[in-house]
């Protein structure tokens, strides 16, 4: 197979953006259509205008680096956001749930107004169950954004591999862009789960994943994902679980890559607090020329330990290989612990992780990489009214590409209040700096955030779309 040269003009279109953006839209047209008609069959429109919830955020940022390039080329700005948006919710027990928030605006820089554009983010989880034991899912992540640094869109799973939600703020992807750069990404994952005893299943997952940046520096690039698991109980302590991955991701310029990926999982229940698990995770990463070819072995072993119905901690200890066909390999120890407790006052995850990541269908598409980190995130009411939330994390990168070594830090501190029942505000501060060995890499950056929501009475706490915590633009 050939490397494939550079596709089309050095400037992207405006064209291709929205044409994304048509197609997230026939998803959510999608949504009404098979989840929401049948909570119409039972519901009058009162019912349903009350469980629309209209909202806008104005928001204002300053920060010392809005690039994120090297202290001594620094560029300041304040940042002004406008985003109306609206939320909708329902939910029926044993039958469907719908929870989808969109909203979009303008971004305006005051020093950099060549800089402003347009804005939007969406989130969509909705289900429907056809029969007790047969349920369709339909997720979609949308984002058009200039952020120098990425959020994290992955969904998480526990132990288990079951979904318990979102991946949490300020996590961010490895890749970096140093000039401004618009991009949009949108993640749709349509799946559907059969459930054979009360913790046997066979799901099924597909998604598409597009990444399109205007800027001609960065490739567009897209993923899609086939993802079949199995979960097996033979008796209540004796569980096992396959879970199948073959992805093709597709780039503009660089060689596209096909992967077929297996984890195995033997898992031992002590009692319904304690479990060991053992796991072996291999991949095997197929490159088109002149893309290097690799394999990466993976086994580990853990345990899961539930010390109190909000309090829970996982443990998982091994070591990673990676063979590249051409080259040297990548070796080292891999870990994964976290401890999480979530109380009507207190939230929070402590985590540290190790081994290797991937980067790609990104701005940059890194690769594989060696990194070790620790991740922490406190949310904390001090009234029904008034919340705190810190949030720290540190990870030292080793990247495959050339050589770089950086170490990388993020803390934020932030308050937010509800003035009334339609107003809410909130202050967040932040620093993030970089430490590499390559010239020109590092930076540092300090930013403040205030916001202000207007919001439909009758929100409720952590809705998404009007949360106080809501992850800056940057």
């Amino acid at each position: 197979m050939s490397y494939r040269g550079l596709k089309g003009g050095a400037m992207k279109s405006e064209k291709t953006v929205k044409a994304w953006r048509r197609v997230w839209v026939n998803w959510m047209l999608l949504t009404l259509f098979f989840v929401w008609i049948p909570s119409l069959v039972d519901a009058d429109i009162s019912d349903m205008l009350l469980k629309f919830y209209p909202y806008i955020t104005v928001q204002e940022e300053y920060s010392t680096n809005i690039l994120l390039s090297p202290n001594r080329f620094k560029l300041a700005d304040y940042i002004t956001t406008v985003n109306p948006g609206l939320r909708f919710f329902t939910l029926q027990p044993g039958a469907y749930g719908v929870d989808m928030d969109v909203s979009g605006g303008y971004t305006y820089y005051k020093r950099n107004s060549d800089f402003s554009y347009w804005d939007a983010s969406g989130r969509l989880n909705s289900w429907y169950a056809v029969t007790p034991r047969l349920t369709f899912v339909l997720r979609d992540y949308l984002i058009r954004s200039d952020a120098a640094r990425e959020q994290q869109y992955q969904n998480l799973y526990d132990a288990q591999g079951q979904y318990i939600g979102d991946t949490q703020p300020d996590q961010y992807l490895l890749s970096t862009q140093r000039v401004h750069a618009v991009y949009f990404r949108n993640v749709v994952e349509p799946s559907m789960e059969y459930r054979f005893g009360s913790e046997n299943l066979f799901s099924l997952l597909y998604r598409n994943n597009i990444y399109r940046n205007q800027n001609p520096l960065f490739e567009d690039s897209q993923e899609n994902t086939l993802n079949p698991r199995l979960a097996y109980w033979f008796d209540v302590s004796n569980g096992i679980s396959l879970d199948y991955r073959l992805t093709l991701n597709t780039y503009q310029r660089s060689p596209d890559h096909l992967v077929n990926g297996a984890t195995p999982r033997y898992t031992y229940r002590f009692d319904p607090r304690l479990s060991i698990f053992g796991q072996y995770r291999f991949e095997y990463d197929d490159f088109e020329s002149p893309g290097v070819d690799y394999y990466v072995h993976n086994p580990s072993l853990g345990i899961r330990y539930l010390f109190s119905p909000t309090l829970s901690g996982t443990a998982q200890g091994g070591y990673f290989w990676q063979i590249p066909k051409q080259g040297s390999k990548t070796q080292g120890p891999f870990v994964d612990i976290s401890l999480a407790q979530n109380t009507p006052t207190t939230q929070y995850i402590l985590s540290a992780q190790g081994g290797y990541t991937e980067d790609y269908v990104t701005s940059q598409n890194l690769g594989f990489s060696k990194y070790y980190g620790a991740y922490g995130t406190i949310n904390h009411w001090l009234t029904q009214r008034l919340s705190v939330r810190l949030t720290g994390s540190g990870y030292r990168v080793w990247y495959s590409t050339n050589n770089q070594k950086d170490w990388i830090w993020d803390a934020r501190v932030g308050a937010s209040y509800l003035v009334f029942r339609w107003l809410a505000v909130s202050l967040t501060g932040g620093l993030r700096a970089d430490r590499s060995n390559v010239a020109g890499s590092g930076y540092s950056e300090y930013s403040g955030i205030f916001r202000i929501t207007l919001l439909r009475p009758g929100y409720q706490p952590g809705m998404m779309g009007v949360s106080d915590y809501q992850p800056s633009r940057r």
